[in-house]
């Protein structure tokens, strides 16, 4: 559901989720708008590389995240190194690509794609451990209104949805950013103390309900 620039509703700020605290000597950041991933030394810019982001419809997870494995060779299409990254909702990485076309532009599946030289170089410098910022509105495009959300749907923002009505005491399950009947359930049961349509979508008029939109 898109909206033109002019129209789109005020997108509250909120914190990226989940916290990640600084560990070691590197850290990096990575900025999806700018196509841009910064390795920081001594939380300093130290090398920037160009890197492929997600599409808006399969968007590269905002938040603060960390390294928690490395692999070699997983296949042509991540080239020849992966770091994996812990996000609850789904396998996501920093690899490389056999469409180096695509670097400086939206077009993975959410993952972080570098040229594999880039990748390889990083996969030597970077450890384990590494905390991995990737910047944006959790939200998405502040320039169109929030996704609708619904049952099957994975995310940030559904993160964000379950650590809302977990607060006002609907949600009683993980927040793993995976929209699963107990978070239909949850929507539901708010939507109806709201006097809303209780089909267990995510809709504007939750967003705004919960204080997430204006």
């Amino acid at each position: 559901m898109n909206a033109t620039p002019g129209s789109a509703r005020q997108v509250i700020a909120v914190p990226t989720i989940p916290i990640v605290a600084d560990q070691g000597l590197f850290s990096i950041e990575v900025y999806p708008q700018r196509h841009k991933l910064v390795v920081m030394m001594h939380q300093r810019p130290f090398k920037t590389y160009p890197v492929a982001v997600g599409e808006l419809e399969t968007p590269t997870p905002v938040g603060e995240y960390k390294i928690v494995y490395k692999g070699k060779d997983w296949g042509a299409s991540f080239g020849p190194r992966w770091l994996g990254l812990n996000v609850p909702w789904g396998a996501y990485g920093i690899h490389g690509t056999n469409k180096p076309h695509s670097i400086g532009q939206h077009l993975s599946h959410g993952c972080i794609r570098m040229r594999n030289r880039d990748v390889e170089e990083l996969f030597d410098m970077i450890p384990v451990g590494t905390k991995v910022v990737i910047f944006g509105h959790v939200l998405g495009d502040p320039n169109h209104e929030p996704r609708s959300l619904a049952q099957g749907l994975a995310g940030a923002d559904v993160q964000l949805i379950q650590t809302r009505l977990r607060s006002a005491g609907y949600y009683k399950g993980v927040c793993n950013g995976k929209f699963q009947s107990s978070t239909t359930i949850a929507v539901r049961k708010f939507q109806r103390d709201q006097g809303l349509q209780q089909d267990g979508v995510v809709s504007p008029k939750v967003y705004e309900r919960l204080g997430l939109i204006e």
